[in-house]
This record gives structure tokens, sequence and C-alpha cells, in this order.
């Protein structure tokens, strides 16, 4: 079972910002913004490639309503999500990192130069 799947389950705790029948919405333990929210799916779902449009829509009007309940709708926010092993992702199992609270800024796209591995 992954991580978030025991986080659905109660069997890890987490910092619950909204919560409905098919998602939930919690703080990151290493938040890289002031606001830092990760919003899940429920079921598993391995990656974004592997979510049905339907969920989506619903998860749409999820993250819309958590946007609101941070205050960051209006002045804005980022959502990411990290799709695979070279898109970032670390967990399996489909999250977005809602991101707020400040101007953010790019810092970095890639861990190493791409120009030493050729």
């Amino acid at each position: 079972m992954c991580l978030f799947c025991k986080l659905v389950n109660g069997e890890i705790p987490s910092n619950k910002v909204l919560e409905d029948d098919n998602f939930i919405a919690f703080h990151d333990i290493n938040p890289i913004a002031p606001i830092h929210l990760l919003i899940i799916p429920k079921v598993h779902v391995e990656k974004f490639q592997d979510v049905q449009p339907e969920m989506m829509a619903q998860m749409t009007a999820f993250i819309q309503e958590v946007t609101k309940t941070m205050e960051l709708d209006k002045s804005g926010y980022r959502l990411v999500t990290n799709n695979g092993e070279d898109g970032g992702q670390e967990v399996p199992h489909l999250h977005f990192h809602l991101l707020g609270g400040t101007k953010l800024k790019w810092t970095h796209l890639h861990d190493e130069d791409p120009k030493a591995s050729m």
C-alpha cells in the first residue's frame, strides 16, 4: 500500500485542510512555499496518465474549493503535478502540489546540468 493510501486509511496522520468523499487536501511535510498543500484522490491512481477524465472534472471543483478555503483564489497560486520518474514524482499516487502565499519564482527545472551527461 502506498504512502498516500495509508494516509487516506488513517494509518498515517496528516494536517488536513479540506476533505470530501473523494479527495483530501493536506499540508506538505516539506513545504517549499508559505502555503504548500498536497491534493490527492482517495482512490489509488498512480499518475496523471492513468486518471479518468470524470475524476479530473470532480478534482477540479475540489481544488477550486481548496484555493478559496486557503484564500488563494484571488491572489494567485501554482498548481503542479509531477508525472513519472523523469517528472520528479516521488510518491506513486496522483497528487497535485498547491503552492502560494507569496510571489512564486522558478528556481530550477532540473537537478543536474544536462550537458554533463552527454
